[in-house]
């Protein structure tokens, strides 16, 4: 029987819950494919200050640079609002993403055909919409310098820098043509290059690294017109590669389109270590209560099986197994559109388990 470790952050609000669901999925393929997941569990965000008095413990990033491999929650919710800077709950996700080293956000937009009617698009457009948005993540106009507001004498300037060089563009451009490599082997590349000297590079750098993907597909889309294709045709893209800003954006974009919050999985991936997390928030209101969907941590198990462990099978066994339940017409209360069954958090996940 093979043996893999994971570190498990649960975190605050629903954390706990979508984190206890997607380990019953994770259980469910190790029985299945003779796996043994080994859990290391720690503290992150709002509990971790409550019980440790700092959002990231030492020794929850020390497991998680030994183990490389970490099923995240979520972290934050009202308690600890009125706390500022460093011991902030959200503090402890951006350092941890920092302190891994996590560059590669990756994003699947994909829409499950018993969930086409929740979707605001046409049913027409979202037939077989299945893409990835692969965004840098540490470097852009987010990290450049100089940054600030001044006083001047005609009123307040403000002022962000972009900065990108060539190793960062080079190191995202090979994440996303590797994970093309497993898709349809097609990558459309992000920027302004019309307007930015940013873009420019960016554009030269992600053409030089495709001379090692020639059995890639590549083209290149600005920003606007790409925002303007997700909506109107998003079944044509495969892999969408972009830097920080721009990914940002697109990627929120293009989540929405699959009808739900609760389905969004999503991974942040480094060099030695990889994050996996639902998009979605803490949802402190619905906490402890049964209503959280954890299909998108499910799904980001599934992404963990696959990028981190090298199971593909595997992965796609949880991912066939959630569309089944699906087509049951199973739904927890924030994709109920009037059809089917309510069930609860735990409910969803021993379904998805039972039907793998």
């Amino acid at each position: 029987m093979r043996k893999e470790k994971i570190v498990v952050l649960p975190g605050d609000g629903v954390g706990p819950e979508v984190v206890e669901g997607a380990i019953e999925v994770l259980d469910a393929v190790g029985k299945r494919f003779q796996i043994k997941f080994d859990y290391e569990e720690k503290l992150i965000g709002g509990i971790a200050i409550d019980k440790r008095s700092t959002p990231l413990p030492d020794d929850t990033l020390k497991a998680c640079k030994e183990c490389g491999v970490i099923l995240l929650g979520a972290v934050g919710g009202p308690k600890w609002d009125k706390l500022t800077g460093k011991m902030r709950p959200e503090s402890g996700l951006l350092e941890i993403r920092k302190k891994l080293g996590l560059y590669a956000n990756i994003r699947p937009a994909k829409i499950f055909r018993p969930l086409i009617s929740s979707s605001t698009l046409k049913s027409s457009v979202l037939k077989n919409v299945d893409f990835v948005v692969v965004r840098e993540l540490n470097s852009g106009i987010y990290y450049g310098k100089p940054r600030g507001i001044k006083k001047e004498k005609k009123g307040k300037k403000a002022f962000n820098t972009m900065v990108y060089d060539e190793a960062t563009i080079r190191r995202i451009a090979e994440t996303a043509f590797k994970i093309a490599e497993r898709r349809k082997r097609k990558v459309v590349s992000v920027d302004k290059a019309n307007v930015l000297e940013c873009s420019r590079l960016w554009r030269d750098v992600v053409e030089d690294v495709h001379n090692n993907f020639s059995h890639i597909e590549l083209s290149h889309m600005y920003v606007d017109n790409c925002a303007m294709q997700i909506i109107r045709d998003p079944a044509q893209f495969d892999v969408i590669l972009t830097p920080n800003l721009f990914g940002d954006i697109i990627s929120d974009e293009a989540a929405m389109i699959t009808g739900s919050i609760g389905m969004l999985s999503s991974a942040s991936i480094g060099e030695k270590a990889a994050l996996y997390e639902p998009v979605h928030g803490s949802a402190p209101d619905i906490a402890g209560k049964d209503i959280a969907n954890p299909l998108a941590t499910i799904l980001s198990a599934a992404m963990m099986l696959r990028y981190s462990l090298s199971y593909e099978e595997e992965a796609s066994a949880i991912e066939r197994a959630v569309e089944k339940v699906l087509k049951k017409g199973f739904r927890t209360k924030d994709i109920y559109n009037g059809r089917g069954k309510i069930v609860g958090t735990r409910k969803m996940s021993s379904l998805v388990a039972e039907n793998l």
